[in-house]
């Protein structure tokens, strides 16, 4: 039946809120769901979609949560007040008290970003093993202990106090934020993107908005996301070699993700404190808007940058800003910034550091020094399209 996987992944997070919120215990829950989706898998294919899928599997997992009950004694009072009662209905709010207890603060971020994809996002343990290039055997371990983590904690199925929200939505924007760059630009492996999961960061960013539309950072995420994927048709050539931003061609950019990014941005800009993502989301949109390369407003990227250095600072963010600041002021001084930033941790040892100043080497005439910094990248990067890029810079060099 075409399009039966992607219904039963979109019913999925749904489904699963629904019954937590009714039943609690995530685990014994989670493992109900499943069950209700493998069955929806093998008889809607002769029998058809019912005119309510998302009742239909509530129903079937409620009746299998409920069979589960039957076996534990100690709780055949709960059993018998659920046993007639209607299965719960699916509420919007569900799925984001769902989110936010999958990005709990007392998990780590690894368990935060698999279980988001496995109960939120509704991939399987193999397309969450597929995606983030681990064992299936891991991937299951992770999602195991993060539900036990879940039910040592005593963790409840409901929306955090309004003091605790804050701090738990900053944790789901990071891992939303995290999900997405490694499908953008997956940190190892063969290929450069992994669209399932930028895919499933957009949709899950695009439910969050809809269910909190005054907060100007998910906004300003979504808009940041939209904004970058709209590249990605013109990143890889045809045998999946990276193209540059600076060479690609900006006529195969999405232009409708462009436009709705744009909107976002502008419209949250003018009416919420700024945030990071904001000011990301604008970056993106200067370089989204440039309909050439040297079309691009430099001075006001480096303006926007130097107000996200002042916001939340990072080394990511330090490097492009520098690369900004050489755009502007030349590479000579974008050079002698990266001196000054030569014994930072993080960046010291950074394949993209060793990028940029191959980069500005070569565009100062250093050809012999750009050569040898393009090689050292190539030697730091575990992704193979970024080696193959930075390995054919060099080769062109000699």
């Amino acid at each position: 039946m075409t399009g039966l996987p992607d219904l039963l992944r979109e019913c999925a997070p749904q489904v699963l809120a629904a019954v937590v919120r009714r039943y609690g215990d995530f685990e014994a829950c989670e493992d109900a769901v499943q069950e209700a989706l493998i069955a929806a898998a093998r008889q809607w294919p002769e029998t058809g979609v019912p005119e309510q899928p998302q009742h239909w599997l509530v129903t079937v997992a409620s009746r299998r949560r409920v069979e589960l009950l039957r076996n534990e004694t100690a709780r055949r009072r709960r059993e018998e007040a659920v046993r007639h009662e209607p299965a719960p209905q699916v509420r919007g709010d569900d799925e984001l008290a769902l989110l936010l207890l999958c990005c709990h603060p007392a998990l780590s971020v690894p368990a935060q970003v698999t279980l988001t994809l496995r109960a939120v996002g509704g991939l399987s343990t193999a397309e969450i093993a597929r995606a983030l290039l681990l064992p299936e055997a891991t991937v299951g371990q992770r999602i195991t202990r993060a539900k036990q983590r879940i039910r040592d904690t005593g963790t409840r199925f409901e929306t955090p106090a309004p003091g605790e929200l804050g701090e738990r939505l900053t944790a789901v924007r990071h891992v939303l934020y995290l999900i997405f760059n490694e499908g953008y630009t997956a940190s190892s492996g063969d290929a450069l993107n992994r669209v399932e999961l930028t895919r499933e960061a957009i949709r899950l960013t695009r439910q969050l908005h809809r269910r909190l539309p005054e907060d100007g950072e998910v906004a300003g995420l979504l808009a940041l996301m939209l904004l970058t994927d709209a590249r990605r048709p013109s990143r890889t050539g045809p045998d999946g070699t990276l193209v540059p931003l600076a060479e690609q061609d900006r006529r195969r950019w999405d232009a409708a993700a462009i436009a709705e990014g744009v909107a976002i941005i502008t419209h949250t800009l003018a009416r919420a404190p700024i945030g990071p993502f904001q000011l990301q989301a604008a970056i993106a949109a200067v370089h989204d808007e440039a309909a050439r390369a040297e079309d691009t407003d430099w001075p006001q990227i480096l303006a926007l940058y130097g107000m996200l250095h002042a916001l939340a600072p990072s080394p990511m963010v330090t490097l492009n800003r520098i690369v900004a600041r050489a755009m502007v002021d030349g590479p000579e001084a974008g050079l002698a910034a990266l001196d000054q930033i030569a014994e930072d941790p993080v960046l010291a040892r950074h394949h993209r550091t060793a990028a940029v100043r191959a980069h500005l080497l070569e565009l100062a005439g250093d050809r012999a020094g750009a050569q040898e910094h393009y090689r050292l990248a190539a030697r730091l990067t575990l992704s193979r399209p970024e080696q193959r890029y930075l390995e054919s810079r060099a080769a062109q060099l000699q």
